[in-house]
């Protein structure tokens, strides 16, 4: 996967100034970063951009009212995507994460090269750390598009073509967390049969091919043998993203202001949803996209 910020060679990210020096906005260094999923999965990424870019603000947008991305078309979700980032380039972002492995595997390469802005997705800072951290028979579960692309084999065998990888799609999961229901008995089993085939593999590493998985890691690790590592790719994303900015120039040196939530669906039951994983309750506003105005807006409580 290549993108007008990045070429991926070697494992490696590499910078083109040249096509940097054409595309890139002049955004100052306190615009925004967006930050797009399907639904709460991205709240995951979201809390390590807290963690390791404390001084940058956020806008985050779930595209509830389509949810779940992992049973659509590439077509559909070519089209979400397109849809989210003008949106966000209307909002001022100097840089999008696609907080969503679906809508990376589905959409990046297609449409990175429309925005004067970096967008980042999920896969490849991902493959990147799985295969440095010298894993050789890697499991990954994900959505069934995800899986189907092959999205994560294809990066991981270019890098390494030793490897082995095995892949399972999980379709339930998504539902259940958006439904609240992380630590469901039932919950429990589903992820047990889903990782029964990759457990017969005898993999060394899991990587959590959906954004929405890492609010299930508890239940992973109960499953799984303690030698096995669980990789949220969260982490190489977020690293990934703050040395894009600082070679461009544009890491904030100046407190953040507070993080913006948007919704497609509906924004009180996304935010009671998100607040387990975030710790408060947020204020968030519902965007129809393609709507010019904000319809309706929860309240914040602190």
């Amino acid at each position: 996967m290549t993108n007008i910020f990045y070429q991926f060679q070697k494992g490696k990210y590499t910078t083109v100034p040249y096509l940097l020096k054409i595309t890139q906005p002049r955004q100052p260094q306190t615009s925004p970063i967006g930050i797009f999923d399907s639904g709460v999965g991205g709240i995951s990424v979201l809390k390590e951009l807290y963690r390791q870019l404390p001084k940058e603000t956020f806008i985050y947008f779930a595209d509830t009212a389509r949810l779940p991305y992992g049973t659509k078309s590439q077509t559909e979700i070519v089209q979400f995507v397109r849809q989210v980032l003008t949106w966000m380039q209307k909002q001022g972002v100097k840089m999008a994460i696609i907080a969503c492995n679906t809508a990376t595997a589905a959409a990046i390469d297609r449409v990175a090269l429309e925005y004067n802005f970096p967008v980042i997705g999920m896969i490849e800072p991902g493959a990147n750390t799985v295969v440095h951290r010298s894993s050789k028979r890697i499991g990954v579960i994900a959505t069934l598009h995800t899986v189907k692309s092959n999205a994560y084999l294809n990066t991981i065998l270019k890098i390494d073509p030793s490897i082995l990888v095995f892949q399972v799609g999980a379709p339930t999961l998504v539902p259940l967390i958006e439904q609240g229901r992380i630590d469901d008995v039932y919950t429990l089993e589903v992820v047990r049969q889903y990782l029964k085939p990759l457990i017969a593999k005898q993999i060394d590493t899991l990587i959590l091919g959906c954004t929405h998985y890492p609010h299930l890691i508890h239940l992973f690790r109960q499953i799984l043998d303690s030698s096995v590592q669980i990789v949220d790719p969260a982490i190489a994303v977020v690293r990934t993203a703050a040395q894009e900015l600082q070679s461009l120039g544009k890491l904030s040196d100046r407190p953040p202001h507070c993080t913006s939530f948007y919704v497609s669906g509906n924004p009180e039951e996304f935010a009671q949803r998100v607040q387990q994983f975030l710790g408060f309750t947020p204020r968030v506003e519902q965007f129809c996209l393609g709507v010019e105005s904000v319809k309706i807006q929860s309240e914040s409580v602190a």
